[in-house]
């Protein structure tokens, strides 16, 4: 929901107008224009090229808490995907220059390159603030000749679609079929749906010799069954899982099935709703690379990296029917108690809310890529 062009660091004036008709008045950070999306804030200190390449944060303002943003510049090795996914970017303080032997162009080169609006100068803290007060809310930067009446800017706010109800897996997902090999020798075949995947994720399970299939997010049951899986993996992605009735019916196929199915982030949602749980728009979700987890049979704590704005219901240790049987609220958030993963009982499905691969992140939790391939292993 974005247009720009060429701008530059400090270069003129830009406004973030916020639903509630708060706003935020700064420069122009990226390129220059109009740029309208759900304004939400991340709390990583380190991985911005990761947080702006991630699928999931599709048609979304991300706001960065932390000051300083843009000191190690741009490279071509961090990204995970192939473009920058978010609609805009705010931050206050943005690196003049980059410093860091991997960078081969600044942060704002990379922003105008790629036609993302952004905006620097402004009072984050301020504007987090009011974010966890209120809520993720419908927004927009604008600079440039988009900078108008303020009257207008607001009504072209509020004239935007709500994440509520989006259904946006289909525009992040890949249109064909990839494939990533196995490093070393060929253990297993995984199809992974893609949701919104990010690329640390296929390097995770080629680690462990699994040959991996990563299909688009309209794939039928009858083309993942041609591929002769040992396993299926439901990946993050953007929007209401609420709105993926047909995905929630594969997942079902699958488990009825019996294949070994991992989730992560959007594919945990999706397996609670295929389970028969429901899921709720959070008030300002979870985003940032500290949150912590329990597991609820062991006890253990991860800390995690987690993007989502949507939830399971449950609590912690709830034990519930399902089709396919019995299943349990494996893990919660520390800070909340927000549902972070579900699986069978019988553990031959399982997902977590956060995400193991995470790139920038902590790496407590890459113990489920093993645990899924056990989890094959056995069957």
């Amino acid at each position: 929901m974005s247009s720009g062009n060429r701008g530059g660091l400090g270069g003129g004036v830009a406004a973030m107008v916020l639903e509630d008709g708060r706003v935020f008045r700064g420069t122009t950070f990226g390129a220059v224009g109009q740029t309208l999306g759900e304004a939400v804030f991340c709390t990583a200190m380190t991985g911005y090229q990761e947080t702006l390449t991630d699928p999931s944060y599709d048609r979304q303002i991300v706001v960065a808490t932390a000051p300083q943003i843009g000191n190690t510049g741009w490279n071509d090795e961090d990204d995970e995907s192939s473009k920058i996914w978010v609609a805009g970017y705010a931050v206050r303080d943005p690196a003049r220059r980059a410093s860091n032997w991997r960078a081969t162009r600044t942060l704002q080169d990379e922003l105008e390159n790629q036609n993302v609006v952004g905006i620097a100068g402004i009072d984050t803290r301020a504007l987090v603030r009011h974010l966890r007060t209120r809520g993720s809310m419908k927004a927009g930067i604008f600079s440039g000749e988009s900078l108008t009446e303020y009257e207008d800017m607001l009504d072209k706010v509020n004239g935007q679609p709500s994440m509520l109800g989006a259904d946006l897996a289909g525009e992040v997902s890949t249109d064909e079929m990839y494939t990533v090999d196995p490093v070393g020798e060929h253990r297993f075949t995984v199809v992974a749906v893609d949701l919104g995947i990010k690329s640390n994720t296929p390097r995770m399970f080629a680690q462990r010799g699994m040959r991996v299939h990563v299909v688009p997010s309209h794939v039928t049951f009858d083309q993942i069954k041609e591929l002769n899986p040992n396993g299926v993996f439901l990946s993050n992605g953007p929007g209401d899982p609420a709105t993926q009735d047909a995905m929630v019916a594969l997942t079902q196929q699958v488990l009825g099935e019996d294949i070994p199915l991992f989730g992560i982030c959007f594919g945990n949602q999706i397996l609670g709703r295929a389970f028969g749980r429901k899921t709720y728009k959070m008030k300002f979700g979870h985003r940032g690379i500290n949150v912590p987890v329990v597991e609820h049979h062991s006890g253990r704590i991860s800390i995690t990296a987690q993007n989502h704005g949507f939830a399971l219901e449950g609590e912690r240790g709830e034990v519930f029917d399902t089709p396919f049987g019995k299943a349990e609220v494996s893990h919660v958030c520390a800070n909340d108690g927000v549902v972070e993963g579900v699986q069978l009982v019988s553990g031959r499905a399982f997902s977590v809310q956060y995400h193991p691969e995470a790139a920038a992140g902590p790496h407590d939790a890459a113990y489920l890529f093993d645990r899924f391939a056990m989890l094959m292993e056995g069957a």
